[in-house]
């Protein structure tokens, strides 16, 4: 829910407030996000949706709209701990980005950080994804509005 609400309304709702508006959505079409499993066991989440379904994303300097052009955001992708630095994020972004295509979206746009060589971005940052994986799974940088965060689409279906 953190691009979905204000950060007054996010902290209002931290914890269960928050599970159950995301509840909520979960009983709409298109669902606002996917959980993606390994075997039985889920190991990922992506919050995806069109751009005007984050307005927290919409007011961000830093990651406003670039362009006119309509793309399905991928505003948070969530790895369960244990999976983290296995090298599964393109996986799981192709996954999502199959997802979004049957769902009729025709660009997927993503938000990750780059993090500096040598670096691990932290839990703070890295809930957006991280710039390599994205490129491994056909993301293009689109725009760069500061050194650490490109903004990165690719085309769908």
């Amino acid at each position: 829910m953190h691009w979905r609400l204000s950060i007054a309304e996010w902290t209002e709702g931290k914890g269960e407030g928050n599970k159950k508006a995301m509840s909520r959505l979960a009983q709409r079409e298109p669902a606002p996000g996917v959980i993606v499993y390994d075997e039985d066991a889920p190991v990922a989440w992506c919050s995806l949706g069109p751009r005007s379904s984050f307005p927290r994303l919409e007011r961000s300097p830093l990651l406003s709209s670039i362009d006119d052009e309509p793309v399905c955001a991928l505003a948070c992708v969530f790895v369960h701990k244990k999976h983290r630095g296995s090298g599964l994020l393109p996986a799981i972004l192709e996954a999502v980005c199959g997802y979004a295509a049957a769902a009729g979206y025709t660009t997927a746009e993503g938000y990750p950080v780059e993090p500096r060589d040598g670096k691990r971005a932290g839990a703070d940052t890295a809930m957006t994804g991280i710039a390599s994986a994205f490129l491994d799974a056909g993301f293009s940088e689109v725009a760069r509005p500061r050194k650490d965060r490109p903004i990165m689409r690719r085309k769908l279906g």
